[in-house]
């Protein structure tokens, strides 16, 4: 009896260190295990605004190019007025030329739209962020891989690249060099609710035709700003829905967004406009004394 009473201390608290340390490994286990079994979820997303179908061979765009060549973006609007689509298509006025040529009229458009669309960056780079210029410059090329123009991959000759910045006011990612390289692909213009940066260089070498938010320069870099989020899909650029394909009329006017089924109609009847208001003022030139150019037509 004094054996066992001896004993009984020591056996319980060997039993109570026992359960202890069980217990308090229980939750250590639990989480290990809970780590390596983690779920992760990734969001199915759905696109619910379809792309639409359209003849794009040569000889389909030729036509269309053929049709409007010359046409006036108020003879195109006129024509989109007859047929029901009053204002569809039209973007807000502040979109304008950045720069214009009043003597060969080269800083029209009439083109093809790619669809491209920008959504905000996700990281931010502040005072002191890196050890050194070597840190800011690892992060740059990071972030400029996230912000590609991955669209010039399917450009055609005629194509015009419709862009929506995203809603970022400080972000040139139109500049003097990648410009010069979308018009060695062919691209004719670009139309984009954001900027462009470098501007007297696009000016002078007027290579490109550029039609921005109120024809300024956004002057930022993308890395730290923006990020590509996809192209050729249906985008908003200043209020107006742009499908891949549609037809981008722009001038001194403005820019004017043509869907594609309808471009051939629209054409058609902007043609007719277009050749009645060259031949009446070709009489008013001739009554005023103005020298007759090419923007008339001499009966």
């Amino acid at each position: 009896m004094y054996h066992l009473t001896k004993c009984k201390p020591k056996c319980v608290s060997l039993v109570a260190l026992f359960l202890l340390i069980s217990i308090s490994c229980i939750p250590v286990a639990y989480t290990q295990q809970s780590r390596t079994t983690k779920k992760l979820t990734t969001p199915q997303g759905v696109r619910l605004l379809k792309n639409k179908s359209f003849d794009d061979s040569i000889q389909a765009r030729r036509e269309i190019l053929e049709l409007y060549k010359d046409l006036r973006l108020t003879d195109v609007l006129d024509a989109m007025d007859l047929i029901g689509l009053q204002d569809i298509g039209l973007m807000n006025k502040n979109i304008r030329p950045l720069w214009r040529d009043v003597e060969k009229f080269s800083h029209r458009i009439v083109g093809f739209a790619i669809t491209v669309r920008h959504v905000p960056t996700d990281v931010r780079v502040g005072q002191n962020s890196f050890p050194d210029l070597e840190g800011f410059k690892k992060f740059k090329a990071e972030q400029y891989r996230r912000a590609p123009d991955a669209w010039l991959a399917v450009a055609k000759p005629g194509d015009v690249a419709v862009i929506d910045a995203g809603g970022i006011p400080e972000c040139g990612f139109i500049g003097s060099n990648n410009s010069l390289g979308w018009a060695e692909k062919g691209v004719i213009g670009v139309v984009t609710n954001g900027g462009a940066r470098d501007t007297d260089e696009i000016i002078k070498v007027k290579k490109i035709a550029v039609y921005c938010k109120n024809g300024y320069s956004s002057r930022g870099v993308r890395p730290g700003r923006l990020i590509a989020e996809s192209y050729n899909f249906p985008i908003n650029c200043s209020g107006v829905l742009v499908y891949p394909g549609d037809l981008v009329v722009a001038d001194g006017d403005g820019v004017l967004v043509v869907p594609r089924r309808r471009a051939l109609e629209v054409g058609k009847i902007a043609r007719k406009i277009h050749v009645g208001d060259e031949k009446s003022r070709a009489k008013r030139f001739k009554r005023l004394g103005i020298p007759l150019d090419e923007t008339v037509i001499v009966e």
